[in-house]
């Protein structure tokens, strides 16, 4: 099989639908034995190397798969992407097929058909371009074209193929990825050059916005605050501070904030939009709220944590500012960090089906009352996993890999606009010193080193619609462009030095 040969289309679009036909939603037994199964499928490939490792324990014990061709090279280029997957009750009576992407596409065009409910959908799906399948366009295809492109490569360099769990939820497979390849490197002799992340492109137009390599990934925190109010009779207002009133100052200060957005050329980081704002009681009656949790995504181009942090803690000074003059009473604004360092406090256990935001709020409401805090306080912080902002900073490399994919159509992007593994094994901006200040769980309930640090970019399928039940890729761009620049791209590094 060679990488013009037609050969290498189909072994791409037979790798895919096998992958897609095995289940693995994040947090099954079948997303555990998934690595396994894997591992046995391409033994049959002769490939010298094939490493399982565990990335976490409990009743489900999930791995990541490493698996090595090499060349006559010590230069590496690294292929990964996740192999786990959201639910599939979304597809309704159609679930049964929803890992079946023909007879599912068959079906859902017969649906569509009738119910009339997504013209662009049935269109698409009409055209024979287009398959539907759980897992397909997030993102198995994008493994696939690994996988064949990996087969079909004769060259000098190595290829590490690195199959991760869980990018769907915390991001535990690359987590535990990102320092198991710098003890693969030690352990194989390699010499990674490129970390290829194989990850889905969503465009609703003609494609041409999926069809481009990206040469980083946004960064993403999630903001805290804590609001420590004083309880008083809803008569009597002005004697307390509501914990609600100061979280809509909060609020406010915060929604879509412009200073905590980042712009890249034409590129934009979205600004922050709240995703949970609550306050502490649950049921009626006439007492003001005592507490309130409120928690917003931030996204970061080049921004460090504490540049993050920074802004964030003028925002709530400014909200805390209205609050005081409203209510003419005295309220504190300080970081987890500072209100952690008042008092030598040993976290609890935290309860583990819990998710991280709200074990932040329950720890950090255990701390105020350990130290008996009467004053109204906004404490602010850092409530989950942090994902840094990458970005490749080879200027050299860069031109190579353009240059490489351009015959392809492939046109650069700065960012990939989601969220992305490469947040782990990329060059990034900063440090989490920050975060792990701010953070009341952090060394409890996850850990976190500094990302690789490894030259890091994506090329991945295209589609329309992840996560949905109309998900679904444009296959002539997965299985026979894709695998051909990856190849590309490969000797374009090599070339390189």
């Amino acid at each position: 099989m060679t990488r013009n040969s037609p050969e290498l289309s189909a072994r791409a679009r037979e790798i895919a639908l096998e992958l897609t036909s095995w289940p693995s939603v994040t947090g099954t037994p079948e997303e555990a034995a998934f690595a396994q199964r894997l591992q046995d499928y391409l033994g049959r490939k002769g490939f010298d190397e094939g490493l399982l490792f565990s990335v976490d324990a409990g009743p489900n014990p999930r791995g990541n798969l490493a698996v090595l061709k090499r060349g006559r090279s010590s230069q590496t280029i690294v292929l990964t992407g996740h192999f786990d997957t959201v639910p599939y009750d979304d597809y309704g009576t159609l679930a049964g097929m929803a890992l079946n992407p023909e007879t599912l596409t068959k079906s859902i065009i017969d649906r569509l058909g009738q119910s009339g409910e997504s013209t662009l959908a049935l269109q698409d799906f009409e055209s024979g371009d287009f398959l539907a399948g759980r897992g397909l366009l997030d993102m198995k295809a994008g493994l696939a074209a690994g996988l064949a492109a990996m087969e079909a490569y004769a060259g000098e360099a190595s290829i590490l193929f690195l199959a991760v769990c869980d990018e769907e939820e915390t991001s535990a497979g690359a987590r535990a990825a990102a320092p198991a390849l710098k003890n693969l490197e030690k352990q194989f002799g390699l010499e990674i050059k490129l970390v290829i992340n194989l990850d889905a492109i969503s465009d609703q137009g003609d494609g041409s916005s999926g069809r481009v390599v990206t040469f980083g990934s946004i960064g993403k925190l999630l903001l805290t605050a804590f609001v420590h109010g004083k309880q008083t009779h809803a008569g009597y207002p002005q004697d307390g501070v509501n914990a609600a009133y100061v979280a809509a100052e909060l609020l406010t200060e915060f929604e879509l904030s412009p200073l905590l957005s980042e712009r890249t050329g034409e590129e934009l980081a979205a600004p922050p939009t709240a995703l949970h704002a609550k306050d502490s009681k649950s049921g009626y009656n006439v007492t003001t709220p005592q507490q309130a949790w409120l928690y917003w995504n931030t996204l970061q181009h080049k921004r460090t944590a504490g540049e993050v942090f920074k802004i964030a803690m003028d925002h709530a000074r400014r909200a805390v500012g209205r609050a005081k003059a409203r209510t003419q009473q005295d309220i504190d604004v300080i970081s987890f960090a500072e209100l952690r360092g008042k008092h030598a406090y040993s976290l609890p256990k935290q309860d583990a089906s819990l998710n991280f935001p709200e074990q932040s709020r329950l720890a950090t409401r255990a701390i105020i009352e350990s130290l008996g805090i009467s004053k109204p306080t906004v404490v602010m912080g850092f409530g989950s996993i942090p994902y840094a902002a990458v970005s490749l900073r080879d200027e050299s490399l860069r031109a190579a890999i353009s240059k490489a994919v351009q015959s392809f159509g492939l046109g650069p992007v700065s960012y990939f606009a989601g969220i992305s593994d490469m947040s782990f094994f990329g060059e990034a901006s900063g440090d989490f010193s920050a975060v792990a200040a701010n953070t009341p769980i952090w060394g409890a309930s996850f850990t976190l080193g500094e990302p690789a640090g490894y030259p890091c970019i994506n090329i991945g399928p295209w589609g329309r619609d992840y996560h949905h039940w109309l998900e679904r890729l444009h296959a002539p761009y997965a299985f026979e462009t894709l695998p051909r620049v990856l190849l590309s791209v490969i000797d374009a590094v090599v070339k390189s030095g």
